[in-house]
């Protein structure tokens, strides 16, 4: 198959995100749902690590109109999603094989038009405010002073569950910052050291190998985490066969796991007050 060098658009990606959703069972994370599509469309590198927005944000277009088929879709009532992120077809999704995108494009739009509905308005006011907050949480975590952003990085790896976390930040160590002991059940402990790399940029394959050769011998499992993205080739250089496995934390799923643990980030219920107007009452009068 020819390798895809252009940036598909969010309704080219409508049948195979269908054909992704089918092929992982009717369900799927975001991640599971993104590798399949950009495998299924075999998009090339190059395309998978545009940004959209590189100064604001890690995430990369594809992401972001994926994000924007998501909700198409879910309108046209193919797709539902729980709050813990996960998407799944509905019974109308299992039996469509296919779709026509335009004709999906005019169903939805006309519907926004005219029925204006709350429930639609605010789907999209919680994707515009993610987005906004993530991105504002980036901005602040780029400005922190490095050591700083360690420090917080020990404290999410203590809310998470690891003991005996340490910083050490030493030049010259071969790029690792810390060392703590993950404990699972009480029963089982594996030995982890990390890496911070606080930047907007990709962190490259070379980079996790550098980090590779400076943990074997001296840890179970190695973490890496950015406030940036990882390279299609950094992400398969991390899980190569043969190879110490190492953990991947971009900045978006570190912005998730921030407000997870509440570190930071703070969610407040905001209510919306909508007024109509009764036309029967006045036509009553």
């Amino acid at each position: 198959m020819e390798t895809n060098h252009k940036l598909p658009t969010f309704d080219q990606m409508m049948n195979p995100l269908l054909r992704a959703l089918k092929e992982l069972g009717g369900s799927g994370t975001i991640e599971e749902i993104y590798t399949k599509v950009t495998e299924d469309l075999n998009l090339s590198d190059e395309v998978v690590e545009v940004l959209h927005n590189p100064e604001k944000s890690s995430q990369t277009e594809v992401e972001y109109r994926l994000a924007w088929t998501r909700t198409y879709l879910k309108k046209y009532g193919l797709l539902e999603n729980s709050t813990r992120g996960v998407w799944a077809l509905t019974n109308k999704g299992r039996q469509t094989k296919e779709v026509n995108p335009n004709k999906v494009k005019r169903f939805v739009r006309e519907q926004d038009r005219k029925e204006r509905e709350v429930a639609d308005k605010t789907d999209l006011a919680e994707e515009e405010a993610e987005l906004t907050w993530k991105e504002d949480l980036l901005q602040t975590l780029l400005q922190m002073d490095p050591s700083a952003f360690e420090r917080l990085v020990q404290r999410l790896l203590r809310e998470s569950g690891f003991i005996q976390v340490e910083v050490t930040g030493k030049s010259g160590d071969g790029g690792i910052d810390g060392k703590g002991i993950m404990r699972l059940g009480g029963l089982l402990s594996f030995h982890v050291i990390f890496q911070c790399k606080r930047y907007k940029g990709s962190v490259s394959s070379s980079q996790i190998r550098d980090f590779r050769g400076a943990m074997v011998g001296r840890a179970d499992k190695g973490l890496m985490i950015t406030t940036g993205n990882f390279t299609r080739d950094a992400e398969r250089e991390a899980t190569r066969d043969g190879a110490p496995a190492i953990d991947l934390i971009d900045g978006d799923l570190l912005a998730d796991k921030l407000k997870e643990l509440s570190l930071g980030v703070q969610t407040r219920l905001v209510t919306v007050e909508k007024v109509e107007v009764d036309h029967e009452w006045f036509s009553g009068i």
